[in-house]
């Protein structure tokens, strides 16, 4: 049923309740003529007289009462869920369905949840951590966070913040192994790769080679498809490893993980929410994007400053 058909039958079942065409459309807040308009149409497309009409009144045919009783039901309850939904997108209960990559995302995000669990308690979220691109329409997803160079084509995207790509290694393996000063170095050392679980692949590392951002390949010591795994053996000394500034940045500030070959580090990526209309969002969206924004955008806590690297790469000498 399109929107002019909606409108017709309801002016039809309104001028019935009301006797008259003009309070019909008085009561729908359109006009007379846009009213009149409407239920010729109506007429016009069932093929019968809905009203007898004369200059006084108005009554319904055979064929007028007959739609009416079995319109009315149905029109009542299109409205009452019309109805509903408008209220529904104001309140602040349902479920929130969050999709985002495994690497970085658990720690950026989750302090955010927390906050705004304790703002919405009736809100159920409902968090996929998935480095895959999935179909968001298909996926009923609400916000997304993605890593990129540029927004995901048919979506709205709010840049948080760049993501560096620090090279690092433990205190105690450059004693052990001593320090890369350069990439080619990098092939006599331990290294560990990210490996793609939606292909298997290695990942090779992004890194920084002058003005251009380039793909740098490594025989990997340590292979895995999480992150977590992988911070643990570089904390144990065992490799070095190239990881997000939001998993390692509390450890270069208190001086467990050295950064190293910081002339290659990258930022060409960055960390997206992604989301619908803002429109047609419902309150609970609205307003966990509204607080991931205020909270991520920029955030000090996810970003080395250029001196907080180089006076941690300093202390490896």
């Amino acid at each position: 049923m399109s929107i002019n058909e909606l409108r017709s039958i309801t002016t039809f079942v309104r001028t019935a309740e009301l006797g008259s065409l003009s309070k019909a459309a008085e009561a729908q807040q359109i006009s007379p003529q846009a009213a009149s308009k409407a239920l010729g149409q109506l007429e016009q497309y069932l093929g019968v007289r809905l009203f007898h009409r004369t200059t006084r009144s108005m009554s319904l045919t055979e064929e007028g009462q007959r739609f009416l009783d079995a319109a009315h039901p149905s029109l009542m309850g299109l409205e009452q869920a019309l109805l509903g939904a408008r209220q529904t997108k104001e309140e602040f209960t349902g479920p929130l369905r969050i999709v985002g990559p495994r690497t970085v995302l658990q720690s950026v995000i989750g302090p955010v949840l927390d906050e705004y669990c304790r703002l919405y308690p009736e809100v159920q979220p409902d968090i996929q951590l998935d480095d895959r691109i999935g179909n968001w329409v298909e996926d009923r997803i609400d916000v997304g966070f993605r890593l990129g160079n540029s927004p995901q084509d048919g979506l709205i995207a709010r840049r948080l913040f760049p993501l560096q790509l620090i090279i690092c290694a433990a205190p105690s393996y450059l004693r052990k192994y001593g320090v890369p000063k350069s990439l080619y170095e990098l092939s006599a050392h331990r290294c560990s790769a990210f490996r793609r679980a939606s292909d298997g692949r290695v990942v090779p590392w992004r890194v920084q080679v002058g003005e251009s951002t380039q793909d740098h390949l490594i025989n990997p010591a340590f292979c895995t498809n999480d992150e977590t795994l992988e911070l643990r053996a570089v904390l144990a000394g065992e490799i070095i490893g190239q990881l997000a500034a939001p998993t390692v940045a509390p450890l270069i500030r208190t001086g467990r993980l050295i950064p190293i070959l910081l002339e290659h580090m990258s930022d060409h990526y960055s960390l997206f929410v992604y989301y619908g209309s803002r429109e047609a969002q419902p309150a609970r969206v609205r307003s966990f994007i509204d607080l991931a924004v205020e909270r991520l955008t920029n955030n000090a806590d996810f970003v080395l400053r250029s001196d907080e690297l180089i006076a941690a790469e300093l202390k490896q000498l």
